[in-house]
């Protein structure tokens, strides 16, 4: 599914991050929409609906295996990421990157509104 999505990029997926975690593997996506997501789960070309109909067929209700899924629509700029001597991760993955300083340097200030730092913007030290 996700060698077809990252071929197809045009079906909406922005990014998908898979790591493993203390009760399984989970898969993080990113989508341009809600409506691009929905309209890939449905379409019955797509790589992934057959092994989905097989996966429920053999497992169902059993309760032998629990599936975690979590959907959320933001609003474009209605979200943040901060990340600060780090590589991309997540949700930064998915979009463009930009420094937070002067207008970006707040929450507040990212997200449209009026907003002084907690803490000031300091100079980066050197080394002396």
């Amino acid at each position: 599914m996700l060698k077809q999505l990252e071929a197809e990029r045009e079906r909406g997926l922005l990014h998908a991050h898979p790591f493993l975690y203390w009760r399984g593997v989970a898969i993080v996506q990113y989508w341009s929409s809600f409506e691009q997501l929905e309209r890939f789960a449905r379409d019955p070309s797509a790589s992934h609906l057959e092994s989905w109909k097989r996966f429920n067929r053999a497992v169902g209700a059993g309760g032998s295996l629990g599936i975690w899924h979590e959907t959320y629509v933001v609003a474009a700029g209605q979200y943040e990421c901060v990340y600060d001597s780090m590589p991309r991760f997540g949700l930064a993955l998915a979009g463009a990157h930009a420094p937070a300083v002067g207008a970006k340097e707040t929450a507040k200030r990212r997200l449209g509104l009026k907003g002084e730092p907690a803490v000031p913007t300091y100079e980066n030290p050197t080394d002396a």
